[in-house]
């Protein structure tokens, strides 16, 4: 796997698991539904960047790799299946 990129993969999550904490906050502070679905949304959009940033480097990785046959095989079947379960 790519890994160019893992420490701004690592980074956003982190940053998302905090949302997904204080989305649970809200829920016991009482908070309204419309505030903690917008917060969901955020969350969901926080998701999307992060499969969007791995697909990136798995892109970069099967580009440089492009001269090595058996890499580039492996690596296209591996940006395949991300793509495929990221929909």
């Amino acid at each position: 796997m790519a890994s160019h990129k893992r420490p701004e993969v690592e980074k956003r999550l982190s940053r998302i698991e905090g949302h997904v904490r204080s989305l649970h906050r809200m829920l016991e502070d009482g908070r309204s539904y419309p505030e903690i679905v917008q917060q969901i949304s955020a969350v969901k959009a926080a998701l999307d960047s992060v499969v969007q940033v791995i697909v990136e480097d798995l892109v970069e990785d099967c580009a440089k790799n492009a001269t090595k046959n058996s890499k580039v095989n492996r690596s296209l079947l591996e940006l395949q299946e991300v793509v495929a379960r990221s929909r």
